[in-house]
């Protein structure tokens, strides 16, 4: 009896055996085909990399030489502007003392006619008087406003200077824009990268550096390898994910502050 049920025991056992070696060879199979996808993710990666390299060789000089034919024009724009509220100002001026001489006329002719002289004459001469200072303090308002319109106008085009000449500091340092937001698209940790949701279109650049924001707090750190117009790929940087944390689809990344 006992022959048998060790015969019995040693069958199972076998049997047993079997199912998880088989088990564990289906799960071998699996992570090859695994990592077999993550080698042709890596690969069509650097192509995108070469390609995104190539084509910023290119469109780089003249995004560049754009920039600064805008900001001539912005430039010549603004002395136009900045001549022409000069001669609103001299017309002002001019006008401003044609007044005061019709002003001290008035007081004149007031102070001559006090006593004499026919008043019919004198009032029709102060109603005159009168209507031409009401035509020239329009026509001073009318100017003023003039002025503050293109004083606007003004203000507006070297805003626009301003944050063109900015941007083109930035990028001629290489670094991503600093007003720059948006987040992890995807996550690849057994390879050390992710995507984010944003590429140069939003003024991310290769080779930048870049921080992963949760709750007010910088938790991890990303070295970007490859842009594309709406998207971009980036390491992480070894040891800058902070203690206990994993990163997760969604979180915030801005440039980096030098």
């Amino acid at each position: 009896m006992a022959p048998k049920i060790f015969g019995i025991l040693t069958a199972f056992t076998l049997a047993a055996a079997a199912f998880v070696a088989n088990v564990n060879k289906t799960r071998y199979q699996a992570e090859n085909i695994e990592t077999d996808k993550q080698h042709g993710a890596l690969e069509k990666s650097k192509i995108r990399l070469a390609d995104a390299e190539e084509k910023m060789n290119v469109t780089l000089p003249n995004a560049i030489a754009a920039v600064e034919a805008e900001l001539a024009k912005l430039k010549s724009e603004e002395a136009d502007q900045t001549k022409a509220n000069e001669d609103l100002a001299a017309q002002v001026a001019t006008k401003t003392a044609t007044i005061s001489a019709n002003k001290a006329k008035l007081d004149e002719f007031r102070e001559k006619t006090s006593k004499v002289g026919d008043l019919k004459e004198l009032a029709a001469k102060m109603r005159a008087t009168n209507a031409e200072l009401k035509e020239l303090n329009s026509s001073i308002e009318n100017t003023k406003a003039k002025i503050d319109n293109l004083t606007a106008e003004n203000t507006s085009t070297v805003a626009q200077i301003t944050s063109t000449q900015g941007k083109f500091e930035t990028w001629g340092k290489g670094e991503t824009l600093r007003d720059m937001k948006t987040r992890i698209r995807s996550i690849y940790p057994n390879w050390g990268f992710v995507t984010l949701a944003a590429g140069n279109n939003a003024g991310v650049m290769t080779n930048s550096n870049l921080n992963v924001v949760r709750d007010g707090q910088v938790i991890a750190k990303l070295l970007v390898t490859a842009v594309e117009s709406g998207s971009a790929s980036a390491s992480i940087v070894p040891d800058s994910l902070a203690p206990d944390t994993t990163l997760m689809v969604g979180d915030r990344v801005e440039a980096a502050s030098k």
